[in-house]
């Protein structure tokens, strides 16, 4: 997700508390589709999916060993083996993880390093894209099957795989204790998202793709995913283009140092302090200890990538400013009205409310003007007045649309921007603006009190088949589809339909329900050359 700073993120969270085996999608399926079945062989054995009007379905693919036991805290092992057909009609479990957002949902499982394939029913005349979705969450949260790849798959002529990876201290702890035999630690939820772009390098084939055409996309913290991989020795090869949503490559992740001060704090926050015993005890916790150690950002330990010298050597940041990245094809972009999000979750967490007193039930209050020019005074200090003389408060916006633009142009609009004129410096670079005004929201959770805009994580059900947010209009479903055919001609051309970003001519493409099509006042609009002068 940017990774949204931590104080800000965790009030969001708080309230809403692929050569391969013979092929078989192709004649050989068509018989077993006449039984609501269809069938392929993969290099670990036979799965039966499910067959749906326009697409096949497989579910709970094992791309790799459960991480269990002495597995735990170590790289990814080699997926088991099976005889006789694996039903793959059903999901498997989603990896530890408190409750985040209200498409999210609280497990305790560690056996849980699973991809699910989408493929368009009909067998393909030549191999297809294929576009590995990776989710957004923080690094805390987040499932696969939450993102169904059925609009992308058969709106798209595309193979969508979405993944499973570990999360939280279970994926992310770099305790030096839990070093392995070559000294790594940390970053094992990235050594799974490796795992599975090599399960599909093997596997693509056999569901009708092409394993020398994938795409790694993601969405915020699978965004920054996608970054990792784009400067990790050990992805190179593994994917073709790139897709980076809602978050930039120039922020910075953890170094190695940061990252083992906060596995320590973690360990004492867990109870295990003792320098002779602290691996042995951090192994003998379960699942649900650790999530629950590790807690919400902002309100836990910080956690997710790491410099390791190993699967990261160096911070994406400085890959990018020194082009030692993968050379593909980059799709990049934001939400106009990103922290919005964020600051409809302040206004259900209480945290705007006057002192409650015990017994008292949780309030929802919007965000007053006093508290609007506080929480900016909080964040950037004493250059907090330039902030509030660039972005006064007026009659025709609420302080929650004014603090939401605010944390929007300065956590994502400079940072992404930057990263995309970056980028442009040594690959085909396309920048984007998802701008839809009134994307459906949440189902689920409290009604905000201002228009949430385009929130972050609201161009998600634009393009994947999703049950938390609100139907579209007959307008949103055109959009939806205009989506679709972008971000699946570009996983098949490495191109889109609209000029490369050059830095003497800035062209975003802007999608919006209004019919907007290109800009080159991105810049303008999101304030980026105030923004740069406080960095």
């Amino acid at each position: 997700m940017t990774r949204i700073p931590y104080p800000r993120w965790a009030v969001v969270l708080g309230v809403v508390a692929l050569l391969a085996p013979a092929m078989a999608v192709g004649p050989a399926a068509a018989a077993d589709d006449r039984r609501g079945a269809a069938v392929v062989r993969t290099d670990q054995g036979t799965v039966r999916g499910s067959v749906s009007a326009d697409h096949l379905s497989f579910q709970g693919i094992p791309y790799a060993r459960p991480p269990l036991g002495a597995l735990r805290w170590a790289p990814p092992q080699p997926g088991p083996v099976w005889a006789g057909v694996r039903d793959a009609t059903k999901p498997g479990a989603a990896c530890a993880q408190l409750q985040g957002l209200p498409m999210d949902h609280a497990a305790d499982s560690e056996d849980c390093l699973h991809l699910n394939v989408t493929t368009p029913r009909t067998a393909a005349r030549t191999p297809r894209p294929v576009m590995v979705w990776l989710h957004g969450g923080d690094f805390r949260f987040g499932r696969a099957d939450v993102y169904d790849g059925q609009r992308l798959a058969a709106g798209g002529d595309v193979v969508v795989v979405t993944v499973n990876y570990r999360l939280g201290a279970l994926g992310f702890l770099a305790h030096p204790a839990l070093a392995g035999p070559g000294g790594g630690t940390g970053n094992f939820g990235l050594q799974d998202q490796q795992a599975a772009l090599r399960w599909v390098r093997r596997n693509a084939a056999a569901f009708g793709g092409d394993p020398g055409n994938v795409t790694a996309f993601g969405q915020s913290a699978g965004a920054t995913s996608v970054c990792a991989h784009l400067a990790a020795p050990g992805s190179a090869g593994l994917f073709h283009r790139a897709i980076l949503q809602s978050n930039s490559c120039v922020n910075p992740v953890q170094t190695r140092v940061e990252a083992a001060r906060a596995a320590e704090e973690f360990a004492r926050n867990i109870g295990c302090a003792d320098v002779g015993t602290v691996a042995a005890c951090l192994r003998g916790r379960d699942p649900a200890q650790l999530v629950e150690t590790a807690g919400y950002p902002g309100a836990g330990v910080d956690l997710g990538p790491v410099v390791d010298g190993r699967t990261l050597p160096v911070d994406p940041a400085h890959a990018l400013a020194t082009g030692k990245l993968h050379q593909v094809p980059v799709l990049t972009g934001m939400n106009r009205d990103e922290s919005r999000l964020v600051v409809w979750g302040m206004e259900h967490s209480g945290l705007n409310c006057p002192e409650p007193q015990p017994g008292d039930e949780a309030e929802s209050c919007p965000l007053t003007d006093d508290q609007y020019r506080d929480r900016v005074r909080a964040m950037f200090g004493d250059r907090a007045e330039q902030v509030l003389a660039r972005y006064p408060r007026n009659d025709e916006q609420v302080a929650s649309e004014t603090l939401g633009a605010v944390w929007t142009d300065s956590d994502y609009a400079e940072p992404i921007y930057s990263a995309a004129l970056a980028f442009a410096r040594r690959v085909p670079t396309y920048l984007y603006e998802f701008a839809d005004d009134d994307a459906p929201f949440f189902t689920k959770g409290p009604e905000p009190s201002f228009p949430t805009g385009a929130y972050h994580c609201a161009e998600l059900p634009y393009l994947f088949t999703v049950d938390y947010a609100e139907a579209f209009t007959p307008a949103q479903q055109r959009l939806s589809d205009e989506m679709v055919r972008v971000w699946s001609d570009f996983a098949r051309t490495g191109r889109a339909s609209w000029p490369r970003l050059r830095g003497a001519a800035p062209y975003v493409r802007v999608f919006a329900g209004g019919g907007e099509s290109g800009t080159t006042a991105f810049a303008a609009a999101h304030s980026y050359d105030f923004w740069r002068s406080l960095r």
